[in-house]
């Protein structure tokens, strides 16, 4: 969702004659685009913010926008004296207003439902990945999580204006549309002219019927929003990679409870097996909370052995970081930093280790894959393969870089793919 975000605020500021600069110390107006899902990434924000503070011209507009703007508020401009505005995630369309007005101070937090999206103008070249946001906010109020606070209760957007937006996408560059939401596949629009509710898989219908889209993808899914609808266009629509990110965060019953996830761990692995049959090489990844409060020796062997069992080829875990405004953060049975960085590094190294199988067996197949950009010596390009792995393969000596390209593997390690382009 941020990287959306810092798109259409990037067509904003160009939309009035500005460029993008790497340099903060040449910049006239410098934003961070945040997100508070865990406290060391609000504590970066603000440890930038004084880096940035000390080069920056005297005249250049700074401020913050996102999470870590909701859940601050007026709190940033006391931390940040030289902060020019604190617009939150369903606000920062209002960046208009400090541009016109460059001596105010601007405070928005307020949640604004979706006006953002009609309210910027859209961009006028799509990056070959074009990320179109759905929905906002979520319902679901796991004990952990700050979103419900940061992003506010799940909205669902106009089926009209996400197709509109997917159109655009494609005739400005596109080649693979991922649709994005914080409950993605709990979007649900009910038209109130023909009453006709609008899902997910509607939309996934829609775009696949564009012929320059070629690739269709989503997150983050709940597993409980997983319907059978949904399940189906992995059967049915060739254009839906089969690649899914579906967050289970424990393997643990007692601690799945604790955190308000109601999906129990069998109900889980049914989904898990509804998908396999439907998409037989379809492969999962999830997100990991470790340490979270009252987990025990046994709750952290139950996580391990269904990461085992589902086999995860790419996921994210992370030690639980209490937030302001969760339940969690006041709960009892807090787990030690030790102890978390012990389950952490456990869990990863089993993660990592299933990584690498699957890269492994990836070698000598061929695979379809989008084409990401130059690695960082400029002397080899990077790809997408279905499965959302790195794939970097030589630069052409001649001729056009193929968006799309089908390669060979012929090497992997845990983090990436080695291969050649086929002719």
């Amino acid at each position: 969702m941020n990287v959306y975000d810092g798109q259409r605020l990037a067509a904003l500021m160009e939309s009035r004659g500005m460029t993008a600069t790497t340099d903060p110390a040449d910049a006239d107006v410098i934003l961070l685009n945040t997100c508070a899902v865990r406290a060391k990434a609000t504590d970066k924000v603000y440890s930038a913010l004084g880096r940035i503070r000390r080069v920056k011209k005297p005249d250049a507009l700074m401020g913050i926008v996102g999470c870590v703007a909701r859940e601050s508020g007026a709190d940033a401009f006391r931390r940040v004296r030289d902060l020019n505005f604190v617009l939150g995630p369903q606000s920062y369309h209002k960046l208009i207003d400090i541009l016109d007005n460059p001596d105010a101070k601007l405070l928005n937090i307020d949640m604004g439902g979706l006006e953002k999206f009609d309210a910027l103008p859209p961009m006028t070249r799509s990056p070959l990945v074009a990320y179109i946001p759905i929905q906002e906010g979520c319902n679901h109020c796991c004990t952990y999580c700050i979103v419900p606070y940061t992003r506010g209760r799940e909205l669902s957007r106009d089926p009209i204006d996400i197709i509109n937006d997917v159109t655009h996408a494609a005739q400005t560059g596109a080649v693979e549309i991922c649709f994005l939401g914080q409950n993605v596949n709990g979007y649900k629009f009910a038209d109130p002219k023909s009453g006709q509710t609008y899902r997910l898989s509607d939309l996934i219908q829609e775009t696949a019927k564009i012929d320059v889209i070629k690739r269709i993808r989503f997150t983050s899914s709940y597993p409980t929003e997983m319907t059978d609808d949904l399940i189906d266009m992995f059967r049915t629509e060739p254009k839906l990679l089969p690649f899914l990110n579906m967050p289970i965060q424990s393997g643990s019953p007692d601690v799945l409870t604790r955190m308000n996830r109601p999906n129990d761990v069998n109900q889980y692995i049914d989904i898990v097996n509804k998908l396999r049959d439907a998409r037989p090489n379809i492969q999962i990844s999830s997100d990991f909370i470790v340490g979270f409060p009252g987990e025990t020796d046994d709750d952290f062997e139950q996580t391990m052995m269904i990461a085992r069992k589902i086999g995860y080829i790419n996921s994210y875990c992370f030690k639980y970081s209490p937030r302001p405004h969760t339940v969690a953060a006041t709960m009892s049975g807090q787990i030690p930093e030790q102890i978390k960085a012990v389950r952490l590094a456990r869990l990863d190294g089993l993660l990592n280790e299933i990584q690498r199988e699957f890269n492994d067996a990836c070698r000598d197949q061929v695979m379809e894959c989008l084409y990401e950009g130059p690695d960082k010596t400029g002397m080899h390009l990077v790809y997408r393969t279905p499965f959302m792995q790195q794939t970097i393969v030589a630069r052409p000596t001649d001729g056009p870089i193929a968006h799309l390209a089908r390669i060979r593997i012929t090497d992997a390690n845990k983090a990436s793919l080695r291969g050649e382009i086929v002719e």
